[in-house]
């Protein structure tokens, strides 16, 4: 399938500025060369996402792509999916873990991580936190922790949201789904 919104071909120096340097294979990635289309928001966004991945951020690396992966998969996002394969993969994300990520409930993780999945899990299907979740969390985490941890699954759903609405495909070298995803339901 092609995309409904094709990437920049040729961006200008501005588009190039406000893409960075999320390069695979020495180009910027389809996601920035899409969001290209609209400079004011590319400009906006990469700054949210640079602290969720590279500055200022509380979680670990490992948690936070945890919470992405599960994010992606409950968005239905293969884009998404298979670009932070690759990252939780160099942040230390298992190739079991993967599997296992798109598995409804949270058995076989340790506490910490059941924790962060299951706040991905609530906030998906209902957008807040029970007060027993509520309660977990915030004795788990200070505010500013719990605030990253709040606004990271939106922030990715949000990204997936556009990437299957504009139909931005994958790079080529970049995996799709698991193959433990296919036995489980792609909105579970």
């Amino acid at each position: 399938m092609s995309p409904r919104l094709a990437p920049v071909a040729s961006p200008d120096a501005e588009q190039l500025r406000l893409m960075g340097t999320a390069l695979q294979r020495g180009e910027p990635l389809n996601i920035f060369r899409t969001l290209a289309h609209h400079p004011a928001l590319l400009a906006k966004l990469r700054p949210m996402g640079t602290v969720f991945l590279f500055r200022d951020h509380r979680l670990d690396a490992r948690a936070r792509e945890l919470m992405i992966l599960r994010s992606a998969h409950h968005s239905g996002s293969e884009y998404e999916f298979g670009q932070h394969m690759i990252i939780g993969a160099k942040a230390g994300v298992t190739d079991e873990e993967i599997d296992r990520i798109v598995q409804p409930g949270v058995e076989g993780w340790s506490a910490a991580d059941a924790l962060l999945l299951r706040v991905v899990d609530e906030l998906v299907a209902t957008d807040t936190l029970g007060a027993e979740l509520w309660a977990e969390l915030t004795t788990a985490h200070d505010e500013g922790t719990v605030i990253e941890i709040l606004l990271l699954p939106g922030f990715y759903r949000m990204l997936a949201g556009f990437l299957n609405a504009a139909g931005v495909e994958r790079e080529d070298d970049t995996p799709g789904w698991p193959a433990a995803r296919s036995t489980a339901s792609a909105r579970s």
